[in-house]
């Protein structure tokens, strides 16, 4: 199976798929319903816009994608460095527990570790999300002593 599965970045063909596979991990993980109008655009941005980040997709054999993530950037004054956190990891049900996120983000541990700017890799989720939390510690990330907070901007499209 995993063989059948490549590894490469995202193109601007993938950009509807990409916006479906965040609508339906909003969904799953949140039971948040995002307005796909919002989702596609913010999708086709990050793809024209390289500066905000990059998808990483696993694809089929028959071309079709199996799962993504994403990378943005946030730099570290206290390391002269940048983290890349990873987000948006969504993997196709019948993909699942068969190592295609393992092996997406080998393949952005392998980027980070050529790029001599990337101090480290970081990622979140939900605390109740065990399943996915497994799947990260058996990657090799550890979870931090820090809690995460936000404040979201309504902003109109």
């Amino acid at each position: 199976m995993l063989d059948s599965i490549r590894i490469r970045l995202a193109r601007p063909d993938d950009a509807d798929e990409l916006a479906a596979f965040n609508i339906a991990l909003a969904c799953q993980t949140e039971r948040k319903e995002l307005a796909a109008d919002t989702v596609r655009r913010g999708v086709g941005r990050l793809l024209s816009q390289p500066q905000y980040g990059f998808y990483v997709v696993a694809e089929t054999d028959a071309g079709r994608l199996a799962g993504c993530l994403l990378v943005t950037y946030e730099w570290s004054d206290w390391r002269d460095g940048v983290f890349w956190w990873i987000q948006s990891v969504f993997v196709r049900p019948e993909h699942r527990r068969r190592g295609v996120f393992g092996r997406m983000f080998a393949h952005v541990k392998d980027l980070a570790g050529r790029d001599r700017d990337v101090c480290g890799l970081r990622l979140y989720v939900a605390r109740t999300n065990h399943t996915a939390r497994a799947g990260y510690e058996k990657a090799g990330l550890k979870e931090t002593g820090y809690l995460m907070y936000e404040q979201e901007f309504d902003r109109a499209p």
